[in-house]
Parts: structure tokens; C-alpha cells; sequence
């Protein structure tokens, strides 16, 4: 048996765009991915201290350095541009494999979003 635990956390980053007209997904800072262990493509949860809206999606790769953090696609409607989420990646692991598991949480600048 398998359980689902949280691997990484990008904790309290702000969005810097909201973009309706692209077909889905979450663009992020390159850096911010490497730094959570995050790939492209992988499934996220994005919680959004604002308003309390949870959602999931996947993650694009933003340019390297440039703080980005933008909700594409119907994800756009949950968020506004300046709203602090929080973006969680998760992984199966056996529980015997839990008990040396810690996870990986990354706690960038709120004012830029950029590694401190």
C-alpha cells in the first residue's frame, strides 16, 4: 500500500499574473522549481491564502529568475494578480518510507518571489 504525503512547498509566493486566454496551468519561476524539486508538467495544488480557493493544475516552466507566478486558463478565476498562495507538490510513498521523509519546503521573498 501507497499513501500520498506532501513532498515539496513553495510557501507564500505572490502572483504576479492571471492569464484566462492560455489552456491551462501554473507558470513558476525556474529557480522556485528547482529549489521545491518541482518538474515540469507535474501536478500541483495551489491554495491561495487570499480568498481560501484550492485547486490543482500542472506546472510550466517560467523564466529563470524572473519571480513569475502566473495561473493560466479557468485557473485565472481563482486568483487576482498580488493574491499569496502557496503551491504544494505531493508523492506516493510506501509508510514504511515515511518514517525518513521530510519534505522539501522553500520559503521565497513575498515582496519578489525570488530565493532569499
Amino acid at each position: 500500500m501507497e499513501i500520498e504525503v506532501l513532498k515539496s512547498k513553495i510557501h507564500r509566493v505572490t502572483v504576479t499574473e492571471a492569464n484566462l486566454n492560455y489552456i491551462g496551468s501554473i507558470t513558476l519561476d525556474e529557480d522556485l522549481m528547482d529549489a521545491a524539486d518541482i518538474v515540469e508538467y507535474e501536478k500541483v495544488q495551489v491554495l491561495n491564502l487570499n480568498n481560501g480557493e484550492r485547486l490543482e493544475t500542472y506546472v510550466i516552466k517560467g523564466g529563470r529568475g524572473s519571480g513569475v507566478v502566473c495561473l493560466n486558463g479557468p485557473a485565472a478565476r481563482k486568483v487576482q494578480n498580488g493574491d499569496v498562495v502557496i503551491v504544494c507538490a505531493y508523492a506516493f510513498m510506501t509508510p514504511e518510507e515515511t518514517k525518513n521523509h521530510k519534505p522539501l519546503l522553500v520559503f521565497p521573498d513575498t515582496s519578489t518571489n525570488l530565493l532569499r
